[in-house]
Order: C-alpha cells, then sequence, then structure tokens
C-alpha cells in the first residue's frame, strides 16, 4: 500500500567506496560550447558546498573526501563523526540517536552496499537527547497491540544482541539488560481497565501476572495496599537496560557497514518545482530533495537527498516546520505534533529499601521508582500535570518537584523510603506526542519522500528497534510486514483520528 510513496534512488557509481563526479569546467566567462553561459558572471557562492546540482572542482572534491576519511581515523575507532558534509546522500537521517541509528542499521541490513546512508546530528555528545537521559525501561504493558508488540520485538533483539550487532575484531555488545519487570498498581477505579489490558497482553505473548492483594503482600512486603485493589507484574521480557550501550552497539555497526556521520545542525530545506505534476494545488508541484546543514563553524552546506527521514527526537517538529509542514494549505496545514517536553530524575540512597527483587514499580498516582545498581540507590519520577508542564529551555533540575510532589506520595506507598537521601538528579525531553501520545511512523501525505519516525512520547527507546525494522519494511518491501504499525501514521493527524494509549507514565 505504500508503493507509491517509495521514492525513486539515483543510480550510483562506487569507486573504493567513495563517489566523485568529474566534469570538464572552463574558467572562462564565456564558453564557446554553451552560447547561453555568453557574458554571464559568476556570483559568490552563499555555500561552502555547491548547491546540489552544480558542479565543482574535482580535486577540491577529492581533497574534502579524502581529509573527511583520515579524521575518521584519528580516535583509532571509525565512530567519529565527518567534519565534512557530503553532497548527496541515498537516504538522509535527521537526528543520530536511538531512532536515527536504528533506522540506519536497518536500512543498512537489508542491502549494505546498495543504498548510502547519511545520518546528521548536531550533538554528537548527546547532552540534549532523550536516548541518553532516560530511565532505560522497557515494558510489554500497553493496552494498544502496536506497542505490546514493538516492545516484545526490542527485547527480543535485545537479548540476542550479539547475533545482530556484534562486529569484528570489536567486543561483544552488552546493554546490560535487567529482568526484574515491571509492577503497575492499580484501585478499585483501575482494576476493570487493568484486567482488560492483562488479558489482552498475554493473547499477544506477553508474560504478565495478574496480582491479588493478598499475592502483592507475599511477593512484595515492602507495598502499603491501602487503596490497592491489584497490580500486574511481568515476569519475563521486562526490565530496564542501557540505552548509551544500545546506541554504541548500532553507531559501531553502522560504521562498520559504511554508513556516514556528519555532525551539523539542519537550518531549512529547498523545494524543487515539478511542472509534470498531475495536482489540484500549487503547493503539490513541489518536493524536497535538498537540505541545508550549518557545520561547527557556522558554514552553511548544501546536501541533495532521495529521501529523508525525520528522527528528531523532540526537535522533530522544528525540522518538520522547516519542510513546510504545517506553514501550508490544504495539506500542509496541519503541523507535526511533537514537541519536547522536560522530564525529571531523581536519584534517592535507601540502605534498607526494596531488595534486587523490586520491579519497576508504578503507582496509581504515577510515581516510579526502581532500583539503581547494588549499593543501595534507587531512581524514581513523576510526569507533570498538563498545566504545570516546566520551562524547556534548559535542562535544570526542579528539586521542590520532588520534595512535594514525589517524595510524600513515595513514602507513603513504600514505607522504607520515609528515610532517603537525595543523591542527584537530572532533567531530560520527551518528544511528546500532545495529540494521542503515539508513534507517528511514514510518509508525509503531500512531501512523500518525508519520512516521520517521531512522537513516541517516552517510550522511544522501548520502540527504537521495532522502530528502525518497520522503515526498513516501508522502504523495501513497501508496507509493514512485521507489525502493522498503519494506524500510527500521519493519517491520523490530518483527520483528527487519535489511538489512545491507556499505559502512559
Amino acid at each position: 500500500m505504500f508503493s507509491k510513496y517509495a521514492p525513486r534512488l539515483r543510480c550510483r557509481c562506487n569507486s573504493l567506496n567513495k563517489s566523485v563526479s568529474i566534469r570538464c569546467l572552463s574558467d572562462k566567462s564565456s564558453d564557446p560550447n554553451d552560447p547561453e553561459k555568453e557574458n554571464k558572471v559568476v556570483a559568490e557562492k552563499e555555500y561552502k558546498t555547491p548547491a546540489a546540482g552544480t558542479y565543482h572542482s574535482p580535486w577540491i572534491i577529492l581533497k574534502e573526501e579524502v581529509k573527511s576519511i583520515t579524521g575518521a581515523f584519528t580516535t583509532g575507532h571509525v565512530t567519529q563523526a565527518r567534519n565534512v558534509v557530503p553532497r548527496e546522500a541515498d537516504i538522509l537521517v535527521i537526528g543520530g540517536g536511538l531512532v536515527g541509528n536504528s533506522v540506519a542499521y536497518w536500512l543498512k541490513k537489508r542491502n549494505p552496499k546498495g543504498v548510502n546512508v547519511t545520518i546528521v546530528e548536531r550533538d554528537y555528545g548527546y547532552t540534549r537527547a532523550s536516548s541518553m537521559l532516560s530511565a532505560g525501561g522497557i515494558r510489554h504493558q500497553f493496552s494498544l497491540r502496536e506497542n505490546i508488540e514493538m516492545s516484545m520485538f526490542t527485547t527480543d533483539f535485545i537479548r540476542n544482541i550479539r547475533e545482530h550487532l556484534s562486529v569484528l575484531d570489536h567486543e561483544p555488545p552488552d546493554v546490560q539488560f535487567n529482568h526484574q519487570g515491571y509492577m503497575f498498581l492499580a484501585n478499585k477505579e483501575q482494576a476493570e481497565n487493568l484486567e482488560t489490558c492483562v488479558k489482552f497482553q498475554r493473547e499477544l505473548g506477553a508474560k504478565i501476572e495478574l496480582m491479588s492483594r493478598e499475592k502483592i503482600s507475599q511477593k512484595f512486603p515492602w507495598v502499603n495496599l491501602e487503596g490497592i485493589e491489584m497490580a500486574s507484574y511481568g515476569t519475563q521480557g521486562e526490565g530496564w537496560f542501557d540505552p548509551w550501550l544500545l546506541l554504541k552497539a548500532f553507531r559501531q555497526n553502522n560504521v562498520n557497514n559504511e554508513v556516514t556521520y556528519v555532525k551539523g545542525e539542519v537550518v531549512g530545506f529547498q523545494k524543487t518545482n515539478n511542472p509534470g505534476s498531475h495536482v489540484g494545488s500549487a503547493t503539490d508541484f513541489q518536493t524536497l530533495n535538498n537540505i541545508d546543514i550549518k557545520d561547527e563553524e557556522g558554514n552553511l552546506h548544501q546536501m541533495h537527498f532521495s529521501l529523508v527521514i525525520n528522527c528528531a527526537g523532540p526537535w522533530a517538529g522544528e525540522i518538520a516546520e522547516m519542510a513546510g509542514i504545517g506553514t501550508g494549505q490544504g495539506g500542509l496545514s496541519v503541523p507535526l505534533p511533537v514537541e519536547p517536553r522536560k522530564r525529571f530524575v531523581y536519584v534517592i540512597h535507601c540502605p534498607n529499601g526494596p531488595g534486587l527483587e523490586a520491579p519497576l514499580t508504578v503507582d496509581t498516582n504515577g510515581v516510579y521508582f526502581r532500583r539503581e545498581g547494588l549499593g543501595g540507590c534507587y531512581i524514581c519520577g513523576l510526569s507533570p500535570e498538563e498545566d504545570k508542564e516546566p520551562d524547556i529551555s534548559n535542562l535544570d533540575v526542579d528539586y521542590t518537584f520532588f520534595e512535594e510532589k514525589i517524595w510524600p506520595k513515595l513514602a507513603y506507598r513504600y514505607p522504607q523510603f520515609e528515610k532517603i537521601k537525595l543523591k542527584s538528579a537530572w532533567a531530560g525531553y520527551y518528544d511528546y506526542n500532545y495529540v494521542d501520545q503515539n508513534l507517528i511512523i511514514g510518509p508525509h501525505p503531500k512531501f512523500r519522500n518525508f519520512w516521520f519516525a517521531n512522537g513516541m512520547s517516552g517510550h522511544g527507546v522501548q520502540q527504537s528497534v521495532a522502530i528502525g525494522r518497520a522503515i526498513g519494511e516501508l522502504f523495501y518491501d513497501h508496507d509493514f510486514t512485521s507489525i502493522d504499525l498503519t494506524r500510527f501514521g500521519f493519517d491520523r493527524i490530518m483527520h483528527d483520528e487519535p489511538v489512545l494509549e491507556n499505559f502512559i507514565v
């Protein structure tokens, strides 16, 4: 069903995995072989690299490409980003976090030599990346089939990560998967919905146990059961892992498969007119084929692509707006409903707290905690009320939020936490889909070579592997062949038909 969205890729001629286009140029203002150039004055270039479709000295091209190759080896590992922005790519991935790297992995896995994939990322230190600042949780306890199946696939992938992401002459990857599971507590009002969801999760193969008050008391005696009717507990496949180690493994594998990493900031798109299109509005005559990228030194580069995939996380809405999505008429009047939302994670120390058997536990009010290491430390958090979202201009931590909103609830439900010490905290961003808090994936209805992989609203780490595979299926098979994510397309946003998930933390 997606065959009409699949972009046509140009033919490439590769030599030593690099391509150089050469054309003889005249350095005179007039060219006897081209009368149209007579007496034309060559304007000073705005871009440091030439605009797509123009010509440049092959010697300068060769010098820049050799410089980028040698620069990649300066650390002894081919993992750092290029300083030179390439002139073109078959597929351009915007965003070098877990989702972007997973997308690149699955695209190259199917066709390692035939498709050129470039990732552009402005912050390879990942100081503001959602992937690195998350709690690393993975659960199968959702109300939507798509979310359950995506997380189950990620579990299977990281269990067998050595088979998928091992690279010759490098240590086998290990993401330090802790299998303690998730536990959702429910009061009387929440109990019926919890039972329904657990039944559905089991039908899909998830190993979820429904626990009575008595069973909770026996297995987890540190829980104050006042107001608690039952709980759901993931016995297999749930827990948490280190997102950085998964990202690192993806990157190493991608570099081995010749994915190009570019450090730069996307600042705009260039549109191309298509007068041959049979359409009804002026905007339909345009396609996106060129992108403007600003490097670390502030120089502007233009890059040509056949397909661009938006994996920009919390800033995906800004990227879509640069492309004209949400700023035009008709099909371009609807914006991508993704924005950054700041969330805090607090580290507490409680030597006599819940033991090693403790799952990531979510109270009826949304407060969660889990163990962190073996030294009596735990992390905890809570999403703020909708009308009290914190300032997103920085990553400063609000410690008052912990003292007033989290600690009292923790101490009430888990009495061991009455005496704790707040050790540290950090803040990160959700790529928050403010329509229905679910993934938006696939092509835009108007710009068919602009694809989305956005809006997971805190579930990106645990869904990243499945999202990458789904993008690969769309590209090669023109449809979702493993997990049907059709409901998560952009069409639901345009038609105001949200797909709601009941299990949002």
